[in-house]
């Protein structure tokens, strides 16, 4: 349990999350991941970077509980802090990150992926901002990256899910596959990212993170400061409490 670092071919390494039940992250958690990301990007013998996950989905975004058990706002700080940290670590990762999608990704699973450079995501694969439901905001920022404007707002809005088909059809997500096929297609696809040479596919990748025309660090952290302010003004803990924690029990 925990993260963990693999190398399955030369010039990649897979980092892989595994938080049973539902990988939703404690607030440790995130600096683990950020850390595993930004060592793995730091090493000149990594050309591409795979970020993977274990059990039943990709992510379900930060654990709930845990800042239910918090009779202050430090597990607060800690969470924003730490999802800030870790989708941080992947857009700034050294070299390109793959984001191999499984199941539900949600909330921080969204920052995540919305901060990687590319998404090869199995068929059974939803993407969603459940955030609203869940007393929170934020990530509105990354789900940007993966749907227009619009489509974005809607999603927000009613905290619905797309599915990886949909998100294909606009044209961030690389390839869908079958479960099955997962892995292969996506180191399929760092593979060939990996044949680049080393210190040229770093330079690649500085190059398009400084044409972004947003800077998702900042637009985050913007973000973030309303969901301080539904904290502080109790709406936040008014909306978590209605959450029972059924099934996906610790998503937000």
């Amino acid at each position: 349990m925990g993260v963990s670092t693999s190398s399955p071919d030369k010039g990649i390494s897979v980092v892989t999350v595994d938080f049973p039940p539902v990988n939703a992250l404690p607030v440790q958690g995130w600096y683990d991941l950020a850390d595993a990301v930004r060592t793995a990007g730091r090493d000149p013998g990594t050309r591409c970077v795979v970020l993977a996950a274990a059990g039943r989905g990709f992510n379900a975004g930060v654990d709930i509980k845990e800042m239910q058990r918090d009779t202050g706002h430090q597990a607060l700080i800690g969470a924003n802090r730490g999802c800030a940290e870790a989708f941080a670590a992947v857009y700034e990762c050294e070299v390109p990150v793959v984001a191999a999608v499984h199941g539900f990704c949600l909330g921080g699973g969204i920052g995540l992926v919305g901060n990687a450079d590319a998404i090869v995501a199995s068929d059974d694969a939803t993407f969603g901002l459940p955030e609203l439901d869940r007393g929170a905001l934020g990530a509105a920022t990354h789900l940007a990256r993966l749907v227009p404007q619009h489509l974005m707002r809607a999603l927000y809005y009613t905290s619905r899910t797309a599915t990886a088909a949909e998100l294909h059809t606009h044209g961030s997500v690389w390839k869908v596959v079958p479960r099955g096929e997962l892995h292969d297609a996506t180191l399929e696809l760092a593979r060939e990212i990996a044949q680049k040479d080393g210190y040229l596919i770093r330079l690649a990748k500085a190059a398009v993170n400084g044409i972004d025309p947003v800077d998702v660090r900042r637009s985050y952290r913007f973000e973030q400061g309303f969901t301080f302010e539904a904290n502080l003004s109790g709406v936040a803990d008014r909306v978590r409490n209605t959450f029972s924690g059924t099934d996906e029990e610790e998503q937000s």
